[in-house]
C-alpha cells in the first residue's frame, strides 16, 4: 500500500510549470476507477459533482459527508487524490485546520480551500489570508506534505477583478499555499499574467472557453483540472438519451451506453 506520505509527495512532484497536469474529477468510486485506468496522474474530487450525486446543488455538503466521499476515492486508486473542500467547511482558521487535518487521516493527497462562502460571500483578504495560514500549517505537520491550494474565487463569484485575484493569490502564497488557483480565469493574457505575478504552481478550470491545453503549457500554467464538468457531461448524456427515448422512442442513444459499459468493464476488472 502506497503511504499517504508517499502520494503526497508524488503529486507535489507532478506540478511542472509549462507541462501542465491534467488532473480530471470523478464524483463517485465508478468514475474514479475509470478514470485511473485511462492514464492520468492524478485525480481530484469536485464539490458540485458530488452533491449532485446526492441530489444537491453544490454548497449543501456538509464537512462529514465531503470526508466520508474523500476516503471513498482514496480507497479507489493507488494514484494520489486531492479534494475539493470548498472553503474548508469552516469561517475560522481553527475550523480550517481541523479540515486539513481530517484530509490528511482519510489519505488524500492535497486538498483545497476557497476564500468564499455563501454568507458572507468573498471573505475579506486579511480574514482569508489567516485562514490558508492556519490550513497550511495543519497540512504541512504531518509527515506528508498535504499538497494545499489556495482558491481565490472572484471570477466565478461575480467579481472579475484581475488585480486583487493576484494580490490575494500573493498573499496566499506567503501564508504557505503550495498550489495558487483562481478558477474562472479564460483568456490566455489573464491567465499568463497570475502565473508571472506569483511563485507557485497555477492551477487552471478547464471551461468552455479556456485555451487549449497547448496554450495553457505556454502560459506556464502547472495543472488543469475539470471540476464538477466530467459529472455534468455525464447527466447531460443521460438526460439526452432519455428525451430521446421518450420524445422519439429511439435507441441511438445505446452505441454510446455500449461504448461507456467496454470502458467499465476494463476499469472494474
Amino acid at each position: 500500500m502506497i503511504s499517504q506520505a508517499d502520494k503526497a509527495q508524488r503529486f507535489l512532484a507532478l506540478h511542472r510549470p509549462g507541462q501542465p497536469l491534467l488532473m480530471p474529477n470523478p464524483w463517485d468510486l465508478g468514475s474514479a476507477r475509470l478514470l485511473a485506468s485511462l492514464g492520468f496522474e492524478a485525480l481530484a474530487t469536485t464539490s458540485s459533482g458530488f452533491a449532485a450525486t446526492l441530489g444537491r446543488n453544490d454548497g449543501l455538503v456538509t464537512r462529514d459527508e465531503a470526508m466520508i466521499h474523500a476516503a471513498v476515492i482514496v480507497a479507489a486508486t493507488d494514484l494520489p487524490v486531492s479534494a475539493d473542500l470548498e472553503n474548508a467547511y469552516a469561517d475560522d482558521p481553527a475550523g480550517a485546520a481541523e479540515t486539513m487535518r481530517l484530509a490528511i487521516e482519510v489519505g488524500l493527497a492535497g486538498a483545497s480551500i476557497e476564500d468564499f462562502a455563501s454568507e458572507p460571500g468573498i471573505y475579506d483578504i486579511g480574514q482569508a489570508t489567516e485562514r490558508v495560514a492556519a490550513a497550511a500549517e495543519a497540512a504541512h505537520a504531518g509527515p506528508g506534505r498535504l499538497v494545499l491550494t489556495a482558491r481565490a474565487e472572484n471570477f466565478i463569484r461575480g467579481n472579475p477583478d484581475l488585480a486583487d485575484t493576484i494580490t490575494r493569490l500573493q498573499a496566499y502564497q506567503e501564508a504557505g499555499a503550495d498550489v495558487l488557483y483562481a478558477p474562472g480565469l479564460r483568456s490566455f493574457e489573464d491567465i499568463s499574467q497570475v502565473v508571472r505575478e506569483v511563485d507557485r504552481p497555477v492551477n487552471v478550470l478547464a471551461l468552455d472557453d479556456t485555451p487549449p491545453v497547448a496554450e495553457m503549457a505556454r502560459a506556464g500554467v502547472a495543472r488543469i483540472s475539470v471540476g464538477g464538468g466530467f459529472a455534468f457531461a455525464a447527466l447531460g448524456a443521460v438526460a439526452a438519451a432519455a428525451a430521446e427515448l421518450r420524445e422519439q422512442g429511439t435507441y441511438g442513444w445505446r452505441a454510446g451506453s455500449a461504448a461507456g459499459a467496454a470502458a467499465a468493464r476494463r476499469a472494474f476488472s
